[in-house]
């Protein structure tokens, strides 16, 4: 690889907020951005998981404690993250819910909870972003969309219907905001083996069936993520936008 090739997929000195951090895909994506160079600010709910993150990993990191459930609390975790080392130029959304209930037993709740934390915060923790992005004239929004997005899985309506939201909603942040340099896509993942994904791979019937599904004929393992991450991060991707990258082993290719 040439330096200038190098130089594409270039983040050092780039801020970074990760939601969900703590755990799973998050907590992945927010060490892979660190590695990488960028100044990363992990947003999650549970504080003591947080702080052993951050000393895990190191270098240039730091913490907001916020329960993004809470509508409310969006405006305050905004200001929050953009403390430590300036407004971010990166926004990872990848904090999630998925209450597997049946279609017949989805109560109010938790189709409320699903939606607004899978959909609704994405949305207004970026329109609160993006305007410092959109004054340094570059910014790279990445949400997490699923398999869900395409396919229906049991148990699984209100997290599909708000993981097919996203997958609009990339698009029409893409519409909104791609002009003023700030570039919306989103990553679909296939199945890693994550505190979401715990029921699927307790069952490992299931999880070899998932397994043979896709064409590389295994599931995901969380540095898988990286390469597709870094480029949605960088100026690799800098005439893709409204995009959704499914990273599942070509799981919806058969």
């Amino acid at each position: 690889m040439t330096v200038a090739s190098q130089r594409l997929f270039d983040i050092s000195g780039r801020v970074a907020c990760v939601t969900g951090a703590s755990s799973g895909l998050g907590r992945a994506a927010a060490t892979m951005l660190a590695e990488a160079g960028a100044a990363v600010v992990g947003v999650a709910r549970r504080g003591d998981v947080l702080d052993q993150w951050k000393v895990a990993t190191g270098g240039k990191v730091d913490t907001v404690v916020a329960d993004l459930s809470d509508r409310s609390a969006v405006g305050g975790v905004a200001d929050a993250v953009s403390r430590p080392f300036g407004a971010p130029d990166i926004l990872i959304n990848a904090a999630g819910l998925n209450t597997r209930q049946a279609a017949d037993d989805v109560t109010p709740e938790g189709w409320d909870a699903t939606l607004a934390l899978n959909l609704t915060v994405p949305f207004f923790l970026a329109q609160a972003l993006v305007p410092a992005m959109k004054t340094k004239g570059w910014g790279r929004i990445v949400n997490f969309a699923s398999l869900q997005s395409r396919r229906a899985f049991p148990g699984g309506i209100a997290y599909g219907a708000s993981k097919g939201g996203v997958e609009q909603l990339t698009r029409a942040m893409a519409e909104a905001w791609s002009g003023s340099g700030v570039l919306a896509n989103a990553l679909a993942p296939g199945f890693f083996p994550t505190e979401l994904t715990g029921p699927v791979f307790a069952d490992q019937a299931l999880a070899e069936r998932h397994a043979r599904q896709t064409c590389i004929g295994r599931n995901g393992e969380l540095a898988d993520l990286a390469g597709p991450l870094l480029f949605l991060c960088s100026d690799a991707s800098a005439y893709v936008t409204g995009q959704i990258l499914f990273v599942d082993g070509g799981f919806t290719a058969k």
